[in-house]
């Protein structure tokens, strides 16, 4: 990752900048620390809306516990709970904890994070190293591979279906859900995926969840069924939203988290001949791929409940306003050389999985994942390499993502 450049000009920072344009998928850190230095409070455009970006680290932490924010739009403008009409059979996947505020927040987060009890992560890591021993026996004859599509996508995907207890019948209907979510929410396709794809997957998901209602199991989404928050349980749409949930942040993110890791690690042969030698130190280059190249790099967005002014920045009652994660892990004022690769570092308290209330839940699952992930593909081939020159590499312009098209690969 190259040292800040002047990656656009003072006067366009002056302007909405495009987060899904090419120069912003390509220069992003560039024109993060430039948003740090010259706007630290910067409006964006995504999809047509105007957002209020925060990028400096401190500022991050600090709005997203500011009471003055609000996830729930309604809470803060009056007007629907979304900025564009979503379809009635879609409403249920789209209202999840994560655009709520407490107490309701409070109440739905309570239930599933019981779920996530430490037993049941325990349980499905040695799933996770057998599906990876597994999938590199069938994918290393090969030698040459992408690591996106046949190496970190399938075994997230593997993951969440065995925490939600997909059955092998559902097993090819659980794949396309997957399949969508994953690449039909971006671009032109995400009109077919909402007016149409979403109404089949919520169809699917709720027949899932009637069939555990009789059919229980070890698995999160038995447990979310049993749960009860003073006295009640979740209503079948709340459940569906938390299915929608669970799919989403469990299967996108770790997909890119690990792809992103191990591209870090071979543009970093030091770091990497480091790890090798001193394999002890996994769970803090873990830490260290987060930092440095983590995929989600915004939260969903809050809104003003009030005028609030922050760096001279008037935000307005009612303005949406996003933390950046990515432009806060590479603060100069929160690391020391933030734009060094460094699976040593400590402390590292980067901001990959959020911050406050709504930090993400499934943190700790992701971490063992990207651990298995990582340990068993560089154990099983001590001469990894990338296949073509990193150049040629291509980003999705996805905005508040840092994720790649493909990453080929050459395995031995």
């Amino acid at each position: 990752m190259a040292a800040a450049t002047q990656a656009v000009g003072k006067e366009a920072l002056r302007q909405p900048l495009k987060m899904g344009s090419r120069t912003f998928a390509e220069s992003k850190y560039e024109i993060y620390a430039q948003m740090r230095e010259e706007a630290p409070v910067c409006r964006v455009k995504m999809a047509g809306l105007e957002i209020y970006a925060v990028s400096r680290y401190q500022d991050c932490i600090d709005i997203v516990t500011d009471p003055r924010l609000a996830r729930n739009r309604t809470t803060a403008t009056g007007k629907s709970r979304f900025p564009i009409p979503l379809p009635r059979s879609v409403m249920a996947v789209a209202l999840s904890m994560i655009v709520e505020d407490d107490p309701e927040h409070r109440r739905l987060r309570n239930m599933v994070n019981r779920s996530f009890r430490p037993s049941a992560i325990e349980r499905v890591s040695g799933q996770v190293r057998e599906f990876s021993a597994g999938l590199l026996d069938s994918i290393e004859p090969r030698g040459k591979v992408d690591l996106l599509s046949d190496y970190c996508k399938p075994i997230p995907s593997a993951v969440i279906a065995q925490i939600v207890g997909v059955s092998e019948s559902e097993m090819p209907s659980f794949q396309n859900t997957v399949r969508i979510l994953s690449e039909g929410l971006s671009g032109w396709s995400v009109l077919r995926s909402i007016f149409w794809d979403l109404r089949k997957i919520s169809r699917f998901m709720r027949e899932v969840i009637d069939r555990k209602k009789s059919d229980p199991g070890e698995d999160i989404l038995t447990y979310l069924l049993d749960e009860e928050e003073e006295g009640a349980r979740l209503s079948d749409d709340e459940l569906l939203a938390m299915l929608f949930l669970l799919i989403m942040a469990g299967f996108e993110t770790t997909t890119h988290m690990i792809a992103n890791g191990v591209l870090a690690l071979l543009q970093h042969p030091d770091q990497l001949a480091r790890l090798r030698a001193e394999p002890a130190l996994i769970d803090s280059a873990v830490e260290e791929m987060l930092r440095f190249c983590g995929p989600v790099h915004g939260s969903k967005q809050a809104y003003a409940t009030e005028d609030i002014v922050l760096h001279g920045v008037r935000i307005p009652k009612g303005a949406p306003v996003i933390p950046l994660w990515g432009a806060a892990n590479h603060d100069p004022d929160a690391f020391e050389q933030p734009e060094r690769f460094d699976i040593g570092r400590n402390p590292n308290h980067h901001l990959a999985f959020g911050h406050g209330s709504h930090f993400c839940l499934g943190a700790q699952l992701a971490r063992m994942e990207v651990r298995i992930a990582v340990q068993t593909l560089l154990e099983r081939n001590p001469r990894l390499r990338l296949a073509v020159d990193p150049a040629d590499l291509r980003l999705q312009r996805m905005p508040f993502w840092h994720r790649y098209e493909a990453i080929p690969i050459e395995l031995g």
